[in-house]
């Protein structure tokens, strides 16, 4: 008999799996029998943890969003100015990325299809809810005279979000570089830029 803890070992681990097949091969092209055969099971043994792929990606997601969600409350408020807080918020990006990248990729690649689906109207629930956190600090920071007045707030927030997104498509883990040294550089790039002042 299996036991509590084994079982959701078993589910996080099938989780894992179906969240790599989805962000690599697409949602609507992954099988519940591809995904049972990655995970050396029959199709039929899958269902008795999930009713099905659908709900196997919403528990992907969900998990990533509530983490993602508390990680930019928490670089909030943490508090400081607000160059620290834009950089506590890439920060918290790439630090949940550590864990989720595979359901920050399908969120990427998947949340025009998904948007189809009336369990998924959370996604875009969430995505304005992040876009608020990432605006209220982009227009205090012009407010107070520390970000530049003719950037538009929210189009600052998307370039950035996207930028970070598509990191999904060339981080490695176990690479060179580690999530936290990334977070860094793309720091220096968004809030210094390229060019070394005075140097033109």
């Amino acid at each position: 008999m299996t036991s509590p803890e084994g079982g959701s070992g078993r589910r996080a681990q099938l989780l894992s799996i179906a969240a790599e097949l989805f962000a690599r091969r697409g949602f609507a092209a992954t099988t519940v029998r591809e995904i049972a055969e990655s995970a050396g099971i029959l199709s039929g043994s899958l269902y008795h943890h999930f009713e099905s792929k659908e709900a196997m990606v919403d528990e992907v997601l969900r998990a990533y969003l509530d983490e993602q969600l508390a990680a930019f409350r928490g670089a909030v408020e943490a508090g400081g100015d607000p160059r620290s807080k834009l950089e506590g918020l890439i920060r918290a990006s790439f630090t949940v990325l550590r864990k989720h990248r595979w359901a920050m990729a399908i969120l990427h690649n998947e949340t025009g299809y998904l948007a189809g689906f009336e369990r998924f109207a959370y996604l875009e629930q969430a995505s304005r809810e992040f876009e608020r956190i990432w605006v209220r600090v982009l227009r205090e920071g012009r407010s107070r005279g520390v970000f530049r007045t003719e950037l538009n707030p929210r189009l600052t927030h998307r370039f950035i979000r996207d930028s970070i997104a598509s990191t999904v498509r060339w981080y490695n883990p176990r690479g060179r570089m580690s999530a936290q040294t990334i977070a860094e550089q793309y720091i220096r790039i968004f809030c210094d830029g390229v060019v070394i002042p005075g140097s033109t």
